[in-house]
């Protein structure tokens, strides 16, 4: 059975599973902020309107200069994509043949932009509490040329401080080995610090960023890589012309002055995440300790997550399928945090199948 190597498109899903698709569904499997797009974003269409007969800007310069200023960073150290999606293929194409190691579980775009270009494929599996291994990390980097590093992780939420990123980027300066940090959730962290500085004093590190997740503006695709001017001027030689379109240029740069709504969606997301844990806990429900807008979930009293899948598919709620997150193999779910009203669906649906399939043990 072939199932889909992302969330969201939900009709994919059922078709997989063999499922009719109920006439409502809530999809829990795309992590986008359940907010929606920001108000700004509405205001303005009429003008993003009147651009779509213009080329857009191939550089990205104006949406560029804002990054710049606001991460405190040379223009020439950014690069524009057409959502983290690009990049990541980018840096496939600019890592060809080479040596990588990918954290794992991890977003499985990773490991199809290396495979389609030759690139020599090792995992590192994280812990079973979702912590890094240091000393073994360590023992890869010798041979390795490139390291994938999602943080805070997906699937799992979890987020790995400053300190330990610091630890692991020193060591790969030492092998001048490529450190691959992909921060597309990084905004739904309270307690985040930035990395950005550690561009100045090392050129082995490279930043990834999604407006996607934050901004829920998944149909636009809009991202950006942060890294020394040399390794986003190689970054850029694969990248064609115009490949991010006017209407996610010009969002992007509203969406950047949006600092009340990232708090707000901040404030929400932990409320219900905390809802939602403290259900979980009290009906047996295995989760990861996330620190974002996403967990995962496991039925302690299943082996196989799969009934668990297919009677919340049933009854119109969708989860994401973790078949293709190696180390996870089905043995979880996740799902998104979504508004209050969404969310006590969901603990409505698993309360009922706690009642209906409790162990006897």
């Amino acid at each position: 059975m072939k199932w889909p190597s992302h969330g969201s498109n939900p009709h994919y899903l059922y078709e997989a599973a063999g499922l009719k698709q109920p006439e409502r569904i809530l999809d829990f499997s795309a992590n986008i902020n359940p907010l929606g797009p920001p108000d700004s974003l509405k205001n303005h269409w009429s003008e993003f309107f009147q651009g779509i007969s213009q080329y857009p800007d191939p550089h990205a310069a104006s949406l560029k200069a804002r990054i710049a200023e606001r991460e405190g960073v040379e223009e020439e150290q950014i690069l524009i994509g057409n959502g983290g999606a690009e990049l990541i293929s980018l840096l496939g194409r600019m890592l060809t043949g080479k040596q990588v190691v990918i954290v794992e579980p991890a977003f499985s775009e990773y490991e199809q932009a290396c495979r389609v270009n030759n690139c020599q494929i090792e995992y590192f599996a994280l812990d079973d509490s979702g912590e890094l291994n240091f000393p073994r990390l360590l023992e890869r980097l010798s041979h390795t040329d490139a390291v994938f590093l999602c943080n805070p992780n997906n699937p799992t939420g979890v987020y790995f401080s400053r300190n330990i990123v610091i630890e692991l980027l020193q060591e790969c300066k030492k092998q001048n080995c490529l450190l691959i940090v992909d921060e597309a959730f990084y905004d739904f962290v309270v307690e985040y610090e930035t990395l950005v500085p550690l561009l100045k004093e090392s050129e082995q590190l490279l930043i990834l960023r999604s407006l996607t997740k934050m901004f829920a503006i998944p149909g636009l695709r809009l991202g950006f890589a942060m890294s020394s001017k040399e390794r986003i001027e190689s970054l850029a030689a694969y990248q064609s012309h115009w490949s991010v379109n006017g209407v996610a240029l010009a969002a992007g740069t509203l969406c950047l002055e949006e600092d009340d709504y990232i708090k707000r969606t901040q404030g929400l997301i932990a409320l219900e995440r905390e809802r939602l844990f403290s259900f979980y806990k009290k009906n047996r429900f295995a989760y990861s300790p996330s620190r974002v807008n996403f967990y995962l979930l496991q039925d302690m009293e299943l082996g196989d997550q799969y009934p668990l899948f297919a009677y919340l598919l049933q009854k119109g709620i969708v989860p994401r399928h973790t078949f293709n997150f190696p180390g996870l193999e089905a043995k979880w779910l996740r799902f998104a945090v979504r508004g209050r009203v969404e969310n006590d669906t969901l603990m409505g649906a698993l309360a009922e199948w706690r009642s209906n399939h409790r162990s006897s043990l």
